[in-house]
């Protein structure tokens, strides 16, 4: 307990990583509501990176464990507590259990960042490794009566795949293996570096595992056992005894009265880098949430890099994509306005989240510098398309269907009538330009030929790793990398403010819009149109509902 006599006693912060994060806060009135209270992941990655140098503040204490945390948000939250402990003051990560019964590879990567780790005696530790699995459909598709006619370009664009075939193709697996053997290496060599280990060691621990406590003690991947008031009796008495908890979400700078107002004065008058965020599928139209999770739609992404070229407060935009791709028409409108911002001379910095592939790749290859983090998942260079006949199907449950017509390719997206030859034929034209025209501005984007893009494309995933080697990435970092890079290209102070490029105050967003320009012309909405009339059909069917730039589903785990 606090002692009485001390009104401000010293802060020891703590998270809860076994919770999930809000990665980008809501613009919606009820996503504000149904996230209120839910730590941020952006004021937590500030607060790591920050409030070691603050003398309130004696020490870190967290709980880690549970929560599905993706990998690139994994390393980029230890990347900071490793800037945090660089203060010398103590970290701790704690956890009742890491994998009871589940894989806890990932939680215990993030522990591995904290200069001690604790386990509670009963819990194991599950470094069991990382894998991806994947569900085929064409068995099922068959019985169901239902033929798949998809077509890919090319033959790592393994969407289609799951639909297509019943196992994997040797480039399927092929590019499946190496994605996990890449995410392995960068998991084994963080802990064998953080725990002082060999890479051989952690391997071998790692293939006996899950482990006990008690095993995880005499290993050295685990430093000490106990229950949580023993971990956090421990902290106090390192720190001095009379501290009081704060999440760390809740922390903020103490900055003096003067330097606020002053600080608000110069910022009226200084250059900002602008903050574009671009997460979920990605459709046309306008930004949405569906049963698939958040859309990016091309209406309100392109108003919001339109708006941050035409201020000339913004020097600079950091571009967040984290996303699987969707539509071409869509990702081609994102991928004009970017082109059209680094060429009016504003430097556009991307930073990649969790996964930035296929059309999320397409928004990201214009920009002057691309950052992602070693385990994003990116690349996904390649399109397909086509459609699933339901005839059999239909059959099946004693439906029957007629049509008249006029034009000669009226029923060509029909689902009931499979493709003509010549329909075929056009398919196949059609997604030659698609890829023909993504791989071209991969090219331009990236300073390539398109002969070498077509050879590490081809609708393969790569990490972030892997994708810096081969060209299509720049820098491996995080958020704050990308907007220090910003900033650095911008010529501006290394503490210039990031700001969202567009932000419509709530009583404004009632009034109507004066043009397409007004930010308030864009607005939630919730329909799915990713593939047009046939969206419901493809999501019924397992095909992604988004659109023909998407890449396969594929997590690390």
């Amino acid at each position: 307990m606090a002692s009485l006599t001390n009104r401000n006693p010293p802060m020891l912060l703590e998270l809860d990583f076994t919770q999930p994060m809000i990665e980008v806060e809501p613009d919606e009135p009820i996503g504000k509501l149904r996230t209120r209270g839910k730590p941020r992941l952006r004021a937590i990655i500030r607060m790591l990176h920050e409030a070691g140098e603050d003398p309130r503040v004696v020490g870190l204490v967290a709980k880690v464990g549970g929560a599905k945390l993706g990998l690139a948000i994994a390393q980029e939250i230890r990347t900071a507590v490793q800037r945090f402990a660089g203060s010398g003051k103590p970290t701790v990560a704690w956890a009742e259990t890491l994998g009871e019964a589940s894989n806890g590879t990932l939680p215990y990567f993030l522990a591995t960042g904290f200069s001690e780790i604790w386990l509670q005696p009963s819990g194991e530790l599950g470094l069991i490794g990382v894998s991806a699995e994947t569900t085929f459909l064409r068995g099922a598709l068959d019985k169901l009566g239902v033929e798949p006619q998809l077509d890919q370009r090319f033959e790592y664009k393994n969407a289609a795949d799951r639909i297509m075939r019943t196992e994997f193709s040797e480039a399927h697996r092929e590019a499946m293996d190496r994605l996990q053997e890449s995410a392995w290496e960068t998991i084994v060599d963080g802990i064998a570096g953080a725990r002082g280990l060999t890479v051989e060691q952690v391997r071998a621990l790692a293939d006996q595992a899950p482990l006990s406590a008690t095993r995880g003690i005499d290993s050295g991947l685990i430093d000490r056992v106990g229950y949580r008031d023993e971990v956090y009796a421990d902290v106090r008495r390192r720190v001095g005894g009379d501290v009081r908890l704060l999440f760390g979400s809740r922390w903020s700078p103490k900055v003096p009265a003067a330097k606020r107002l002053t600080s608000v004065v110069t910022e009226r008058n200084s250059g900002v880098v602008a903050l574009v965020n671009g997460y979920g599928a990605i459709v046309t139209g306008r930004s949405r949430r569906s049963f698939d999770g958040p859309q990016m739609g091309s209406d309100n992404i392109a108003a919001a890099i339109r708006a941050a070229r035409g201020d000339d407060r913004v020097r600079a935009v950091v571009f967040r994509v984290d996303s699987p791709g969707g539509s071409y028409v869509a990702s081609d409108t994102v991928w004009r306005e970017v082109s059209l911002t680094r060429d009016a001379g504003k430097p556009v910095v991307v930073s990649m989240g969790t996964v930035a592939g296929s059309g999320g790749y397409f928004i990201a290859c214009p920009a002057n510098v691309i950052v992602a983090q070693p385990t994003t998942l990116t690349g996904s260079i390649g399109v397909f398309g086509g459609k699933m006949i339901v005839t059999g199907l239909m059959n099946k449950v004693g439906l029957s269907s007629d049509s008249v017509s006029r034009g000669a390719r009226s029923r060509l997206y029909s689902t009931r009538v499979g493709f003509t030859d010549d329909q075929r034929a056009q398919l196949s034209e059609l997604l030659d330009a698609v890829y023909a025209d993504f791989t071209g501005k991969v090219a331009e984007g990236r300073g390539m030929t398109q002969e070498a893009v077509h050879a590490i494309a081809k609708g393969r995933v790569w990490t972030g790793a892997d994708a810096a080697n081969n060209g299509l990435v720049d820098v491996l970092g995080g958020l704050r990398d990308a907007v220090a890079i910003a900033r650095e290209r911008a010529n501006l102070p290394k503490d210039a403010p990031l700001r969202p490029a567009v932000h419509v105050p709530l009583i404004a967003k009632v009034r109507s819009p004066k043009s397409s320009d007004d930010p308030r012309a864009v607005s939630t909405a919730t329909s799915i149109d990713g593939w047009g009339d046939l969206a419901g059909v493809a999501a019924s069917l397992g095909l992604p509902s988004t659109g023909p730039l998407m890449m396969p589903g594929t997590r690390i785990t």
